[in-house]
């Protein structure tokens, strides 16, 4: 049995909204499709909500959309040991290629045509420009920048 109506009604879910008893409340109260988005979360993460989408579908005998909203082509650090840190203006980092978990001095950039061309003077904009960045050194391994305006960084920011 579908809903009779000409617009759809998108859920995004996420940590606070996994449950079963979360997603079938959503439907239940009019919710059409359930979106994913992939650029936060891992994909067992969506995977497990996958799952339970598809565990309400069958308890309630009715279709339940899933849109996957994938990630595109924004580049992105990798993760904090901590999951974000706090970054003041005058504050030196590090973007190198080092998988470890990132730290106060250093995040893991997993680009290595990055690394190659960007150069002394360049400026860098993390979190969709939130988070300003000036270069002062780079040997095509790891970008030594300086930061200009400050803010928390987080896990995958691009």
């Amino acid at each position: 049995m579908r809903r009779q109506r000409n617009a759809k009604i998108i859920a995004t879910l996420g940590p606070a909204s996994s449950s079963a008893e979360t997603i079938q409340a959503l439907f239940e109260a009019g919710a059409d499709v359930f979106r994913f988005n992939f650029s936060h979360g891992s994909h067992a993460d969506h995977k497990a909500r996958y799952d339970i989408v598809r565990e309400v579908e069958r308890k309630l005998g009715r279709p339940i959309a899933i849109l996957a909203d994938l990630q595109g082509p924004k580049l992105r650090i990798g993760p904090f040991a901590e999951g974000r840190i706090m970054l003041k203006a005058g504050d030196e980092f590090v973007l190198d290629r080092d998988e470890t978990p990132g730290t106060l001095q250093r995040v893991c950039l997993p680009h290595p045509e990055l690394l190659a061309v960007i150069a002394r003077g360049q400026s860098l904009l993390l979190d969709d420009g939130k988070l300003r960045l000036q270069v002062l050194a780079s040997d095509g391994q790891q970008i030594r920048p300086r930061v200009i305006v400050g803010r928390a960084l987080s896990d995958r920011k691009g």
